[in-house]
């Protein structure tokens, strides 16, 4: 185990990776057991930060533990000792902490644990799942092509940047359709964004937003698509989520009191109007 480690994580320079990977995901874990101990009010546990009346959220912590992780890591010269590990492996904390608040971030209030909070372990499971693929050494499609280039005839060098950038625009329109795993996928594996990108959008995108109207075939054709064939893998990545972050639909959205608004008064009957 110990030559495998060397010889396809350090001696290929990802040391520092497979460091933010673990700690990222040690991270994700140990914030979800504590803030599941302290929804089930468990007595032993602490609880919440606070400064007095302030709750003081875990995303503070995460972009302190980011700036600090990150600055060292800008820092550190050597990429396979001790110093890249530990920064590295602060980052990853600090952005486990982060991204398991992004839901707080993107709505502007406290929706952790409502239905709208899902996108905060949406966001996470991501950035597992692309750093992972980061890890095992699988680069986007036409990463070499673009970035370092080689002998080729600069024909084949043209056309390879070329396929490379209509699948990275394939990936971009599965995005914008509402198809994040696929869209992602298809960074690195080629075809498979463009396959989507051909594909109907998911209800409720950007792109089913500007382009479907409401009423119309193609809509309703979506519709129909998503219930019958997405809804039920949602349902499934759903419960799957829930073992490990909780349920997060047990508590209704927080209500945004708008303030009243003041009417002009009205003149009496008969009187000049300016």
């Amino acid at each position: 185990m110990a030559a495998w480690f060397t010889a396809h994580v350090v001696a290929t320079g990802r040391l520092p990776l497979f460091s933010f990977f673990v700690a990222f995901v040690v991270g994700f874990l140990l914030i979800r057991l504590s803030v599941r101990l302290i929804r089930a009010k468990v007595r032993w546990w602490p609880g919440n930060v606070r400064a007095g009346e302030l709750h003081i959220h875990h995303v503070v912590f995460g972009i302190a533990f980011m700036l600090l992780g990150g600055v060292a890591a800008l820092l550190v010269t050597e990429r396979d000792g001790w110093p890249i590990i530990v920064a590295a492996a602060l980052f990853g904390l600090g952005a486990a902490l982060v991204l398991d608040e992004f839901a707080l971030i993107l709505h502007l209030r406290d929706v952790y644990w409502t239905e709208k909070g899902r996108t905060s372990v949406d966001a996470v499971f991501v950035a597992v799942a692309l750093s992972g693929i980061l890890l095992i050494g699988i680069r986007p499609f036409g990463w070499d092509e673009i970035t370092h280039g080689g002998p080729r005839d600069g024909v084949v060098e043209v056309g390879l940047v070329a396929l490379a950038l209509v699948n990275l625009a394939g990936s971009v329109v599965s995005l914008l359709k509402g198809k994040i795993w696929t869209g992602l996928a298809g960074v690195f594996v080629p075809v498979i964004s463009l396959v989507a990108a051909a594909r109907l959008a998911v209800p409720g995108s950007p792109w089913a937003r500007w382009r479907y109207q409401p009423g119309s075939r193609t809509l309703t054709l979506a519709v129909h698509r998503d219930e019958r064939l997405r809804r039920p893998i949602i349902r499934l990545k759903i419960r799957f989520q829930e073992m490990i972050a909780g349920r997060h639909d047990l508590i209704a959205e927080p209500q945004v009191e708008l303030p009243p608004v003041a009417h002009a008064p009205q003149p009496a009957p008969g009187a000049p109007r300016a």
